[in-house]
C-alpha cells in the first residue's frame, strides 16, 4: 500500500489538498479479497493549522476457492503430440553422441536423459581412422567422422523387414501395369495376354503405352496404383515414380518406412545404388517378387552393400558429418575430394571439387572413403576373433 503525504501551502488563505491515496493489494488467483473502511488521523502542521488525514490499512482476508472455480479460471492444457519419453529425445538409441550446433542433420537428438531400459537398444559409436588428405600440404591431415550403429526406430511397424502375411493381389488381363523395358527404365503397359511356360511358371505379355510389347516375368512388373501403408515392409522390392518426369520409372529395393528420423519419408535405394527419398504416392510394389529381391540385382558393389544392409537393420552403420567437412568419395570409380553441402536425415549432398557435379551419397554407403574403411576394419577385427 503506497498512501501519497498530504501537501499543503496558503494561497489567499486557502488551504489546498492535493492528497491522493493509492493502495495496490496483490493475491493469487485462487484468493478472494476485502479491506476494511479509512482511519482517521488528525496532523498538527508548523502554521498551527490541523489537517485531517485519512490513511487506510487494508485488512486482507484470503479464503480458499473451490477446485471447480480453480479450474475454470485456468486456460486448459492442450495434449502432448508426443509422450513424454518422445518429447525427450526423438531416439533413446543416440545418447553417445552429440551433433554440431552447426548440423542440420535430422537423424540424431542429443539428449541427457537415461535410456528407457524397457526398450532394445543396440548403440555402436567407433572413431574411424583419420586418413591424409589429397593436399599439397602432407602434414595437413583429415578429420576422421564418427560411425554410429544405432536403432532406426523402436516401433515394429517402422522397422519391420517381413513381408506381411497378405493375400496375393489378382494380376488379370487388361490390367495396367508397370513393366521392366531395360535394366534402369520400366513402363507403363497393359497386360494383353497370361503365358504359362513349362513347370507351371506364369509369364506376362505386355504392350506398352510408347510403344512396343514384351514377355516378362512376375517380378518385373509392378502395380499401377500406390500400395497401401500396411503391404510396405524393409526390402520390399518396389518401382518409384521421378518426381521430376511422370514418365520415368526406375526400380529399388525399399530401405527406410517413415519415422520422424526421415521426415515420415520412404527411403528407396535404386538399383544403381542412387538413394532418393520419396512420399507413398510415388512408390509401385512389384507384383509377383522373388524369394529374395537381392536375386534381381546384378553382381556388383550395390549387391554386395545392400545384402549388409538387410543383415544390419534396423542397426545401419552412418557416418556423421557436417555441412562444409570435405571428405573423399567415390565418383566414377575413383575416390575424389568433395565437400558436404546438405544433410537430409539419413543423406548428404556432397560437390565433387574436381567438376562441380553434385549427388546424393547414402551416409554408409560404400562409395564413402571413411565408410569403406570402417567395414574393412570391422571385418578384420572380426575375423580375428
Amino acid at each position: 500500500m503506497e498512501v501519497d503525504e498530504l501537501e499543503h501551502q496558503e494561497s489567499g488563505g486557502r488551504l489546498i489538498n492535493n492528497s491522493e491515496i493509492q493502495i495496490k493489494v496483490e493475491a493469487d488467483e485462487s484468493m478472494s479479497i476485502s479491506t476494511c473502511s479509512f482511519i482517521p488521523k488528525i496532523i498538527k502542521c508548523d502554521n498551527d493549522l490541523e489537517l485531517l488525514r485519512l490513511s487506510k490499512n487494508p485488512v486482507v482476508v484470503l479464503t480458499r476457492l473451490p477446485d471447480y472455480k480453480i479450474s475454470a479460471l485456468r486456460p486448459p492444457t492442450p495434449q502432448q503430440f508426443y509422450s513424454e519419453d518422445e518429447s525427450l529425445s526423438s531416439s533413446d538409441s543416440d545418447m553417445l553422441w552429440k551433433p554440431e550446433d552447426d548440423s542440420s542433420d535430422c537423424d540424431f537428438s542429443a539428449s541427457n536423459n537415461k535410456p528407457n531400459t524397457s526398450k532394445a537398444i543396440k548403440c555402436e559409436t567407433v572413431n574411424t581412422p583419420e586418413l591424409p588428405t589429397t593436399s599439397n600440404n602432407s602434414n595437413v591431415v583429415e578429420e576422421a567422422p564418427l560411425v554410429i550403429s544405432s536403432a532406426f526406430a523402436h516401433s515394429s511397424n517402422e522397422t519391420t523387414k517381413v513381408r506381411p502375411n497378405l493375400p496375393e493381389e489378382e494380376v488379370k488381363v487388361d490390367m495396367m501395369v508397370l513393366a521392366k523395358k531395360r535394366t534402369m527404365r520400366w513402363q507403363r503397359g497393359k497386360i494383353l495376354d497370361i503365358v504359362t511356360k513349362e513347370g507351371g511358371r506364369l509369364k506376362y505379355k505386355v504392350g506398352y503405352e510408347e510403344k512396343g510389347k514384351r514377355l516378362v516375368s512376375g517380378h518385373h512388373i509392378a502395380f499401377d496404383a500406390s500400395p497401401k501403408l500396411e503391404q510396405l515392409f524393409v526390402g520390399a522390392r518396389v518401382v518409384i515414380r521421378s518426381p521430376n518426369n511422370k514418365f520415368r520409372f526406375r526400380p529399388g529395393i525399399l530401405a527406410e518406412l517413415p519415422s520422424r528420423k526421415n521426415r515420415l519419408r520412404f527411403l528407396v535405394f535404386l538399383d544403381d545404388h542412387t538413394p532418393v527419398y520419396v512420399a507413398l504416392p510415388l512408390l509401385h510394389l512389384a507384383c509377383r517378387p522373388l524369394e529374395n529381391v537381392l536375386d534381381d540385382i546384378v553382381d556388383g558393389p550395390h549387391k554386395t552393400f545392400m545384402k549388409q544392409y538387410l543383415k544390419d537393420w534396423p542397426y545401419p552403420h552412418l557416418t556423421q558429418y557436417r555441412v562444409g567437412q570435405t571428405l573423399n568419395a567415390e565418383l566414377n570409380e575413383v575416390q575424389q575430394r568433395c565437400e558436404v553441402q546438405v544433410v537430409d536425415c539419413s543423406l548428404i549432398q556432397v560437390v565433387f571439387q574436381e567438376n562441380q557435379q553434385k549427388e546424393w551419397i547414402y551416409r554408409g554407403s560404400l562409395r564413402l572413403e571413411h565408410m569403406a574403411r570402417f567395414l574393412e576394419l570391422k571385418e578384420t577385427k572380426e575375423n580375428s576373433n
